[in-house]
């Protein structure tokens, strides 16, 4: 119609610091420039029972300067007390428990799951950050006779890789030597991350995100 503005509703994205640059990745290459990215840091995941209360802070700071805010965050341990917040601030997220079911999608995840229960797996963030998050995070590089308790009833380590990049491929291989599990690797780019992050920013009228699935290191 005549006079009709057609600025995009501007949208506010809370995501967990562990897939800030996956996200800034997908917003510049697609030209997503009515969406903003904040995130809680990702450390917080070795204390979930503080999330739901950072998300709640972070969505009250920020409502009044944004027409859509959305959460790009699982339930992450919290025992579903984020999606409580969530739902008393009428804030979406993205569906599922965490990022390896969004990464490779629903339906694989699951029957990789259900397959071998005893997988532990890894992102582009967790390869990059492995000694401090998993070896020094988890007191293994003091302790490391505690390895055993720790992932004594894994089997295998899956990489799930946003990217094609052979180094951290090799990191990755490496963390499964250190931890003494088989190794496999899956190419699943973004998965339901992008598909959902279109949606969000576009409401009824999603269009398809452009296929981003290279980000230098």
């Amino acid at each position: 119609m005549p006079g009709e503005s057609l600025t995009r509703p501007s949208t506010l994205l809370i995501a967990c610091g562990a897939l800030a640059r996956e996200v800034k990745h997908l917003l510049d290459v697609n030209g997503w420039s009515h969406m903003t990215l904040t995130c809680l840091p990702a450390d917080l995941h070795n204390t979930p029972q503080q999330i739901p209360g950072a998300m709640r802070r972070k969505i009250r700071a920020s409502r009044d300067r944004y027409d859509r805010i959305v959460a790009l965050y699982g339930d992450c341990g919290t025992g579903g007390l984020l999606d409580d917040v969530l739902r008393d601030e009428g804030v979406e997220r993205i569906p599922g428990p965490h990022c390896y079911q969004f990464y490779m999608g629903t339906d694989d995840f699951t029957r990789l799951a259900e397959a071998e229960p005893g997988t532990f797996f890894l992102t582009d963030y967790l390869v990059r950050h492995f000694d401090r998050l998993i070896i020094k995070g988890l007191g293994l590089d003091r302790f490391p006779q505690l390895r055993d308790d720790y992932f004594g009833h894994y089997v295998q380590l899956v990489y799930l890789a946003q990217t094609e990049d052979p180094e951290l491929d090799k990191a990755a291989q490496a963390a499964a030597e250190r931890l003494g599990l088989i190794y496999a690797r899956r190419l699943t780019g973004y998965g339901e991350l992008e598909t959902f992050m279109a949606e969000a920013g576009h409401g009824d009228n999603a269009v398809q995100p452009v296929p981003a699935m290279r980000l230098s290191r």
